[in-house]
């Protein structure tokens, strides 16, 4: 009979599949952490993972592991090659989080546009005068650069597009055709686009360096608003906040960062400029539930040999 090791809280729709399931069984570590999971891994046949670490320690001290279910879309704290080398599989979510990451992105351009944050406190203070600043911004009217174009990115020019915004887009990868087709405007020069760009969104996988450094940052207006809601390494934090700091960037609001949780000295958490999340952009509750049923059938999927092969990260 199989056990399912489901390591972190996920929404209870999640356990109602694997509840109903039969023949196998499953506990939950409530914890999102390596530790917490770690000691349980060898009498685990399959794993349902948060955003903790999975190691090919980890890995090797689990000889029972079969299969691997991400609670997520991103697999870039798991040891790939640790699993390739076992044949276990990595599976992923569906198209269940764009449109939550998606609206979260469009809250942050507000947020930051808005100044929500400094004009909350505000209010709360009893500095009533601060509406007399008129230092909020809009979206209408604006250009919205956004880099990578999946099915976030065309979300967001959706939803971007109704605020009114003209949406340029940078993606080598995607074609010019299927990015007219949303009334976009395709752009070839990152360095280029980035000059002309109001609001600058980020939607790609994790990467080796910084897309966002030094150089990019020089390149923007000292208007524009940058936005991650991707992947922390995307950004060069220490060019950003000195960008901030110097105003030559008016604000950057981040849902992601190099480091989760950011140590209590973290520079960006004492700049002023900076509205930041924890990395819930995509954890509402609706999509937590589609997240938690998702990753849970992928597990009963592999054991019943009906697993998508287009879940499989490492087909």
């Amino acid at each position: 009979m199989p056990h399912v090791l489901i390591a972190g809280k996920i929404h209870q729709a999640g356990l109602d599949v694997l509840d109903h399931a039969q023949g196998l069984t499953w506990e939950m570590v409530p914890e999102v952490s390596l530790a917490s999971y770690a000691p349980l891994a060898p009498k685990a046949d399959a794993i349902l993972i948060r955003t903790q670490p999975m190691t090919a320690e980890v890995i090797a001290s689990a000889p029972r592991l079969q299969i691997v279910s991400r609670h997520g879309v991103g697999y870039d704290a798991v040891d790939v090659a640790a699993l390739n080398a076992r044949r276990i599989p990595l599976c992923i979510v569906g198209d269940v989080n764009s449109r939550a990451v998606a609206e979260h992105t469009l809250m942050l351009m507000l947020a930051a546009a808005r100044r929500t944050v400094a004009h909350d406190h505000a209010a709360r203070s009893g500095n009533w005068n601060e509406r007399n600043q008129f230092n909020a911004g809009e979206l209408d009217g604006k250009t919205l650069l956004i880099f990578g174009f999946g099915r976030i990115g065309r979300r967001v020019a959706e939803l971007a597009q109704a605020f009114g915004m003209s949406v340029t887009v940078y993606d080598p990868f995607v074609a010019v055709d299927a990015v007219k087709a949303l009334r976009c405007t395709p752009a070839a020069d990152l360095l280029g686009a980035l000059s002309h760009a109001d609001y600058v969104t980020l939607h790609l996988p994790a990467a080796k360096a910084p897309v966002i450094g030094a150089k990019e940052l020089a390149a923007m207006k000292p208007s524009a608003i940058l936005v991650n809601a991707a992947r922390g390494e995307l950004i060069d934090e220490k060019a950003l906040d000195a960008a901030l700091r110097e105003g030559r960037l008016r604000h950057a609001a981040l849902d992601v960062l190099a480091q989760e949780p950011p140590s209590p000295d973290h520079p960006l958490l004492a700049n002023s400029r900076v509205t930041i999340s924890p990395h819930n952009a995509g954890l509402t509750e609706e999509c937590a539930a589609r997240m938690a049923v998702s990753s849970a059938q992928n597990i009963l999927d592999h054991f019943a040999g009906t697993l998508d092969r287009r879940l499989v990260v490492n087909a």
